[in-house]
């Protein structure tokens, strides 16, 4: 009986997943003229009029083919099956169409507005083919659709674009609603802001230009939104006009605005749910803004590749929730304040829960090769790199036991590494270099297992390099620029005295004079005062 049970309720899964009801003869009469007009399908065996053929005549059954109980198409399904020609408007007759994929293949012409104003297509995915034409007149009935992805086509509306821009906007997969457009011209298609229903909205890596228009604030459900790598103009209109998105989490800005400043209005309100804000190679020139100090919920901020001046600000403590901070490429002056020892999230030896929390469906590029889902992808991060801060590595550095990326290089440091850089025992990389850094390297950094990328090139350290643990996979690159270091890995190896273990409370160059001179005064004072005595003593004995 329990044999019995078990495949009966099998046959009852199979029978309710399988169409009981054929398609519709006009919808598959759609897809036959979809087919049709294609100028290649995949030929040979694998094609996609074979496959169709082999799979009866209930289009219900066809490959990439959806259907609802009723024998409605819901979805289409063909990405990446080597389809040549038009795309048909054909499709368009669908009615109950709910979401077309037709992209990586190599369809050419425009796409069909049959499409776009469709009333129930609410995801169409045509991206990686040569379509042209304009989304203009296309998209003024774009009310149902939640995500169009055109992204990645050879010749996408009018503009040829090449493809080794590998930026935060390749073509990625998502349920996640969005939009976006490669090289476009000219300003944003005012048609776009009737989208209302859109909640991710992508135009990066194009050829837009100009201000953004205030009636982007008709999509009040947007909570992703990326225009870099464009040319717009104006970021404190850019910034006043966002602010009124109140559900924003996401903000891309990077690579526009090109040698304007940084705003520093204290009108600049709103923000209260982004968590994420690039403003990157830019050229701003200006100091850090007092608004960025408002946003409570930020987690990871970038304003690397600028031309920012002054110090880094005090207050970047009050954001308790930021743990990825790059402000590198900068001309940041000053010491590194005590303050960023004290960011709660870098300090925690628990990952707080909120790094689980998917932040896009959709994988956000900051490279070519790292993509990020979680926020926990993202590593908890400080950079510094290329500024001109002085003064020494804070002692308090150790404090921050969640960190996994330290980069101080290029800079105007002096002093020792600090000791307590070896409680960091997450971190995946350490650059100290083009510095002014003395002493010797800590030995127990070698004990800093996940540890993958340390530099400390280019400064006046000195001593033995620490051996075993990490340091066996680190090149000699990595050591270049200090004549006082030694090691097997380099050219010049340490002798027996220098081989031997330092002590870990060894003094500086400075505390060691101030000894010696300690120590030669107090000996010629004894001197003096024992020759006196001598003296006193032999005229009265």
């Amino acid at each position: 009986m329990p044999f019995f049970a078990l495949a009966l309720i099998a046959l009852l899964l199979s029978l309710a997943a399988c169409p009981t009801t054929p398609c519709m003869v006009q919808e598959k009469a759609s897809l036959l003229r979809f087919l049709a007009g294609l100028s290649h399908d995949g030929g040979g065996s694998g094609s996609l009029a074979a496959s169709w053929r082999n799979n009866g005549t209930n289009c219900c059954t066809w490959e990439g083919i959806t259907c609802n109980a009723n024998g409605s198409i819901t979805e289409v399904s063909l990405g990446s099956r080597g389809l040549t020609g038009p795309i048909s408007p054909s499709l368009g007759d669908l009615t109950s169409l709910l979401r077309l994929n037709l992209s990586g293949n190599s369809f050419t012409g425009s796409l069909p507005p049959e499409l776009m104003s469709s009333g129930s297509v609410t995801v169409l995915d045509v991206s990686a083919n040569r379509l042209g034409g304009t989304l203009q007149s296309a998209m003024s009935n774009c009310t149902k659709l939640e995500e169009l992805r055109v992204n990645r086509n050879l010749h996408v509306w009018g503009a040829a674009v090449g493809y080794k821009q590998l930026h935060e906007s390749q073509d990625h997969q998502s349920q996640e609603q969005q939009i976006r457009w490669n090289a476009s011209e000219g300003e944003i298609p005012e048609s776009v802001y009737s989208c209302s229903n859109l909640r991710t909205l992508r135009l990066s890596d194009n050829g837009f230009s100009g201000q953004l228009s205030p009636r982007i604030s008709n999509l009040k459900s947007l909570s992703f939104l990326s225009i870099s790598y464009n040319g717009f103009v104006n970021v404190t209109g850019a910034l006043q006009i966002l602010q009124n998105l109140r559900n924003l989490t996401v903000l891309f800005m990077g690579v526009n605005f090109i040698g304007e400043v940084m705003p520093d209005h204290v009108s600049i309100d709103g923000f209260e749910n982004l968590q994420m804000l690039t403003i990157e190679n830019c050229q701003l020139s200006g100091k850090i803004p007092l608004w960025i100090s408002k946003l409570t919920s930020l987690r990871i901020l970038d304003l690397s590749n600028n031309q920012l001046t002054g110090t880094v600000p005090v207050w970047i403590k009050t954001l308790n929730s930021l743990y990825y901070i790059d402000m590198s490429n900068n001309s940041l002056v000053g010491e590194i304040p005590t303050a960023l020892m004290e960011m709660p999230v870098l300090q925690s030896d628990k990952v707080p829960d909120y790094l689980n929390q998917r932040i896009s469906n959709v994988p956000i590029y900051l490279s070519a090769t790292n993509a990020y889902r979680m926020l926990g992808d993202f590593p908890t991060k400080l950079n510094l790199r290329n500024n001109k801060l002085t003064g020494t590595i804070p002692p308090d550095i150790g404090q921050l036991k969640a960190l996994q990326v330290l980069n101080l290089g290029s800079n105007r440091l002096h002093g020792e590494i600090p000791q307590s850089a070896c409680n960091l025992t997450r971190l995946q990389e350490l650059d100290l270099s083009s510095n002014h850094l003395v002493g010797t390297i800590p030995p127990a950094l070698k004990n800093l297992h996940f540890l993958s990328v340390f530099n400390v090139s280019n400064n006046d350290l000195e001593g033995p390099i620490p051996t075993g643990g990490q340091f066996t996979t680190f090149p000699d690159s990595s050591f270049d620029g200090n004549p006082k270091l030694c090691g097997p890995m380099l050219a010049q190896h340490c002798n027996l005295v220098e081989a031997l273990p330092q002590p870990t409370s060894s003094l500086s160059k400075e505390q060691a004079y101030e000894k010696v001179i300690f120590v030669v005064a107090f000996c010629a004072f004894f001197a003096v005062g024992v020759l006196y005595d001598q003296i006193i003593l032999s005229r009265y004995f």
